[in-house]
């Protein structure tokens, strides 16, 4: 190796090192932070197909189904190896996530260097991206996860398509399509992504100027050569766009299955999104009062806002245009900003935010990079720059990255984030919502209900439909509360709004039920329940409870009928297996018992809850009563009622005891009555 390449080498090492480190200060502290109640239970700890861990059905399954109304199966499975590897101590997530950026960050300077042979504007546009206030969401949020993997595989595609255009060949351009595949897997918004590819023909990569044949690179490139390159190399993209495509629909399949999607009248959609291109840009320079949710204006926004957002894209894009051949940069960094926030502006809307800061993730790098070539051109007859830039680039570094580790705190837990949004933002109902389920989970219920009061009450002064599922998630919640502080009545009036402004809200139709039953109106219940299955056919809880309700009434086949039905749809519904192995264990009737399939059931039951639950324990000692092995029936009731008495739960380890008494005398159990 020469000196320069080993001076050269040095270089690009110590600023990966620098770059490394900027990144970890600004996100280490994630490692001590918890999940948050912001689509984190979906993504994670409550999912019970994350929360296994890798198995090979969870892999089909990510493959087969959507998850979190999104079909990116190499996200859900990220998820699930941080599960195998982690378990769901937060802090491992969180790490896997910082790590991804970080790989990111160093990819995005290679590639950009690789690109542009620009080592330093390289470096300093990395750097903005690495610790940007504006990216904390996309790398403090375990749910976000897809955001920081994906632009893993945005940066690779990109540094292949690089070599590819430098020495073409099929395997290069296969490569290119596959790393774009796995980016579309991890996140559809990377749909965008061969838009990019030709902006980046045009700069830096100067493919307009070159055609394709020997014959016409010998002659200066005219009109037609011009069109003959630009068809040439948008002929070349047909296989990535024709992946966007597939991409979209299934994207637009999930989230409309799933009612992800929201349509606010057209209008408001296109005011805001150009009111939205305008706020980014102000919040890239400016990245203060940044919050998790943003509440969407509807109508509310003033022409004047409207019209000045739409006379600045304009003009901007008309300078960007006239200044082309003379500053390139600017348009390819222009439009890769414009072009990439397309999927995500909210032309179509998808959830209630009127913009988000995880959005410009990858569309602001082409912003930086604008930024970066524009600085160095304007400054170019300044005799000082070196020292400006000396100071300015680390200054604005250390300014930043200042910013982004406060936000970053408040990503600690959930009450700290959504008391931050409350703070800086004003009507969010949402962060009341989530402040109060928060609240709720805590048992808190004063405070609970105070919140959900206040963002019904924010609800209430909208009267548009649109705005009906947000009241019902609210109203649900809000009863849900009120039957825990033993309010029933009260519950099942906000259950019954709930139904009333979304009649195919499958959660308010089941939690009303449950209130009934307790109530002990069981028709009533099993008639909310079978509503609740009509609009969520594949529930497992659902059928769950009809099949507890029917063991109530005392029509055990009818019972077991809907365990079945649940453990089709969920194979690891505890409940479900144990209630149905009770039934067949201990059933008076002998042409419903049969104790060999209630053994396998009530095992598996115990296996899934861990062996903490003494119910459990208690079914399948019955079980193996049932099947005549006694002396296992014993040693398992005594293990239930270890368990009990380690829980607290003295009443029911003498029910235990007396199970012993019992199985002593090798005479099987026969209990008319549910034990859950």
């Amino acid at each position: 190796m020469s000196q320069h390449e080993s001076k050269f080498s040095s270089r690009n090492f110590y600023t990966c090192v620098v770059l490394v480190a900027i990144t970890w200060l600004v996100f280490g502290q994630t490692l001590r932070h918890d999940f948050v109640n912001f689509d984190d239970h979906v993504y994670v700890y409550e999912n019970p197909s994350i929360t296994r861990g890798l198995t090979v059905d969870g892999v089909i399954g990510a493959f087969v189904h959507s998850h979190a109304r999104n079909w990116h199966p190499l996200t859900t499975i990220s998820h699930m190896l941080d599960c195998q590897v982690y378990g769901l101590k937060p802090g491992g997530h969180h790490f896997t996530s910082v790590l991804l950026h970080t790989i990111a960050v160093v990819l995005l300077f290679f590639v950009l260097r690789q690109m542009t042979h620009a080592f330093w504007r390289s470096a300093f546009v990395a750097a903005l991206f690495a610790i940007h206030p504006l990216h904390v969401e996309s790398v403090a949020w375990v749910a976000e996860r897809k955001d920081v993997l994906s632009a893993v595989f945005f940066m690779l595609t990109l540094s292949v398509y690089v070599c590819y255009v430098r020495a073409p060949s099929v395997r290069r351009y296969l490569t290119v399509i596959l790393l774009f595949a796995l980016g579309l897997m991890s996140k559809p918004m990377l749909v965008t992504l061969p838009f990019v590819l030709l902006l980046l023909d045009y700069w830096p990569l100067g493919r307009f100027d070159k055609p394709a044949s020997a014959k016409a690179r010998s002659r200066p490139v005219s009109w037609l050569d011009r069109q003959s390159i630009i068809q040439h190399l948008v002929l070349e993209k047909i296989p990535l766009f024709v992946l966007s495509a597939l991409s979209c629909g299934a994207t637009l399949l999930a989230q409309g299955r799933d009612g992800a999607i929201d349509q606010l009248p057209g209008l408001w959609r296109l005011h805001n999104a150009v009111v939205s291109y305008v706020t980014y840009i102000w919040e890239m320079f400016w990245p203060a009062r940044l919050a998790v949710f943003y509440p969407h204006p509807n109508n509310q926004l003033t022409p004047w806002q409207i019209i000045l957002a739409i006379a600045f894209l304009v003009a901007v894009s008309l300078a960007v245009i006239s200044l082309r051949k003379k500053n390139p940069y600017i348009l390819t960094g222009w439009f890769w900003y414009l072009g990439m926030l397309v999927p995500v502006i909210g032309l179509v809307q998808v959830g209630e935010q009127a913009h988000a800061d995880r959005y410009t993730y990858l569309p602001q790098i082409g912003l930086y990079v604008l930024i970066a070539w524009a600085v160095i051109d304007l400054t170019a007859f300044w005799r000082t720059r070196r020292t400006f830039f000396a100071i300015a680039a680390p200054a604005a570094i250390v300014a930043l990255s200042w910013c982004a580790f406060v936000q970053t705190s408040y990503w600690k837990n959930s009450e700290m984030l959504w008391s931050r949004a409350l703070g800086v933002t004003s009507n969010n109902d949402v962060a009341h919502n989530n402040l109060g389920f928060l609240f709720l989970r805590r048992n808190e219920l004063d405070r609970a209900i105070s919140h959900f009061e206040t963002a019904l009450n924010i609800r209430s002064s909208n009267a548009e439909t649109h705005y009906n599922l947000g009241a019902a998630l609210i109203l649900n919640n809000l009863a849900n509360t009120l039957a825990r502080q033993g309010r029933p009545d009260e519950a099942i009036t906000h259950y019954e709004e709930a139904v009333k402004l979304r009649p195919d809200y499958a959660d308010a139709y089941y939690n009303l039920g449950s209130v009934l039953l307790q109530q002990g109106r069981t028709d009533d219940a099993i008639a909310q329940w079978r509503k609740a299955l009509v609009v969520q056919p594949r529930d497992g809880e659902v059928y769950t409870s009809l099949g507890n309700a029917f063991f109530r009434k005392g029509l055990l086949k009818e019972a077991i009928s809907h365990y079945q039905q649940a453990l089709e749809v969920a194979p690891q519904n505890a409940l479900a297996r144990n209630n149905m192995a009770w039934i067949l264990a201990t059933s008076s009737d002998p042409s419903i018992r049969d104790g060999a399939k209630a053994v396998d059931l009530a095992e598996r039951a115990v296996q899934l809850s861990g062996g903490q639950n003494p119910n459990y324990f208690r079914t399948l000692a019955a079980s193996y009563a049932e099947s005549s092995r006694f002396s296992e029936a014993i040693l398992t009731a005594e293990r239930g009622v270890e368990t009990a008495a380690a829980q607290g739960k003295s009443a029911f380890a003498n029910v235990l005891e007396r199970d012993i008494a019992l199985y002593r005398t090798h005479a099987p159990l026969r209990e008319l009555s549910p034990i859950n």
